[in-house]
């Protein structure tokens, strides 16, 4: 395993063209350490090694045949347990779907199995992608693997934890106000959340539907960047995927040309010292080597987080209005016993039971938020600073070509010092819910360390300007090489 452990996506696939190892062989070698060492992070809810070694199998086939091989296959892949994959239970980290086995493959799944990836298993979240720990999963929180007694990040945190770790080369999550670059940015890998539309939502278990994405989680950006291409593309099964397919740039970014945008609003109070440190010291690098930095603002950045918690929670209480256990999800109770009793108790036992207390939490804020006296003082006045602060992003763009701060405003919190307190938790999205809120790609990268702690550098660009922040992200991974 240690062979493999840092060994990029491109090196891999070399070496199995070459044959100096087999799909089986990595395979194994990867199902091994999960078997190792999962027991100490918990990054996995499902462990698929039937399906892996079958998937292997193939591509060693399609080797030995004299084939050419996609640049993905036979690399293993662990998916967030958000993400249906055809006869594989889905759980979404939540009670209620326990025992629910998907009966077709999300989008980005069939884009995976087209490439011949190899999936080795199903990822820790918290409960229906609500949380910024893992500690909201039914299942149990994922451990940092950094600091076993930190959290590894939410909601996709044991993606990020697989990764972290060398169970999976790559990994998917779904982020939907940092739930990929958070977690990355806490386990020190790279975390990429696309343009809204670039990637299909279609076989996703949906948390708040104008917000969420799927992006890949990877050792580096050339990486995330190869994972993007098999997964991003309009697909008819989704009508808020776009057709645009961006180009990538031809030629690497001249560090003395890029112009680095640097809130104000992301330097301010509540904002770790240390944190702040790193990523002026990783400015200072770029500046040094002839970035140009501008100090800017988004005038509307302090409201995004009430906005997004008014959004989010108002979405979530309509798509979970489906998990009532009766046409989807465990009942409380054999379904036989509860048909004598009137349906407004049958949901109330099945729901109050199987789910968390943040998704009640969430539920009832949204359904408050939606209510008849309450819609236009609320929801409605979100989503007006909703184009506010896009607008605001927008402006920037005409000066700058990304932005830059920190992914977060602390570093990984030890396991349960936030758990009695949402809002604190809630805090941790601070720097990224704006980029769902406008429908922007950003990608967090490890710009230092504080102690053994990583700290991740958000880089925002405008919308479908992924190959820009793929060159940006190059520039902090070479200025620090992790």
């Amino acid at each position: 395993m240690e062979s493999l452990a840092k060994l990029s996506i491109r090196t891999i696939h070399e070496k199995l063209v070459h044959r100096e190892i087999s799909a089986v062989e990595i395979a194994r070698m990867h199902l091994e350490h999960i078997e190792n060492t999962d027991q100490e992070f918990h990054a996995f809810l499902t462990v698929t090694a039937d399906m892996a070694l079958e998937q292997a199998a193939l591509v060693d086939e399609k080797i030995k045949e004299g084939q050419e091989i996609p640049l993905l296959a036979g690399i293993p892949c662990a998916v967030k347990d958000a993400i249906l994959v055809k006869g594989v239970r889905c759980t979404a980290g939540s009670k209620i779907l326990e025992n629910y086995i998907a009966p077709y493959d999300a989008t980005v799944i069939a884009r995976l199995r087209e490439q011949g990836t190899v999936l080795v298993g199903k990822t820790n979240t918290d409960e229906f992608g609500m949380g910024t720990s893992t500690e909201n999963s039914a299942f149990g929180a994922t451990k940092n693997p950094h600091d076993l007694t930190r959290v590894a990040g939410g909601s996709s945190g044991g993606s990020a934890a697989a990764v972290c770790s060398g169970e999976s080369v790559f990994a998917l999550g779904e982020d939907t106000g940092g739930s990929i670059r958070l977690p990355a940015s806490f386990c020190g890998v790279i975390g990429l959340k696309p343009t809204y539309g670039t990637v299909s939502r279609h076989g996703i278990i949906a948390l708040a539907s104008s917000l969420d994405q799927v992006g890949p989680f990877a050792r580096n950006v050339e990486d995330a960047q190869t994972v993007f291409d098999a997964i991003s593309g309009k697909d008819p099964l989704d009508s808020t995927s776009v057709l645009y397919r961006y180009a990538p740039l031809q030629e690497d970014i001249n560090p003395k040309k890029i112009r680095i945008g640097v809130p104000k609003e992301f330097f301010a109070e509540g904002l770790d010292s240390q944190v702040e440190k790193v990523i002026r010291d990783m400015l200072a690098i770029l500046e040094k080597g002839g970035a140009e930095i501008h100090e800017i603002s988004l005038p509307n950045a302090p409201y995004a987080l009430a906005v997004y918690y008014i959004i989010n929670t108002s979405e979530a209480s309509a798509n979970l209005a489906r998990y009532d256990a009766i046409r989807y999800g465990v009942p409380a109770q054999p379904k036989e016993a509860a048909t004598d009793e009137k349906l407004f108790h049958v949901y109330m036992n099945n729901r109050g039971e199987k789910f968390g207390p943040e998704v009640k939490r969430r539920i009832m804020l949204g359904t408050y938020a939606l209510s008849a006296g309450y819609y236009d003082a609320y929801y409605v006045k979100a989503q007006k600073i909703r184009t506010l602060l896009k607008q605001d992003f927008d402006r920037a763009f005409e000066k700058v070509d990304v932005i830059m701060g920190p992914t977060t405003p602390f570093l990984p919190f030890k396991l349960n010092e936030r758990t009695a307190d949402p809002l604190s938790m809630y805090l941790a999205d601070l720097f990224t819910v704006p980029v769902n809120l406008a429908g922007l790609p950003a990608l967090s990268v490890p710009a230092g360390k504080v102690g053994e702690l990583p700290v991740g550098m958000h880089i925002i660009a405008r919308a479908f300007g992924e190959p820009l922040l793929f060159q940006a992200g190059k520039l902090i991974e070479n200025a620090w090489n992790f």
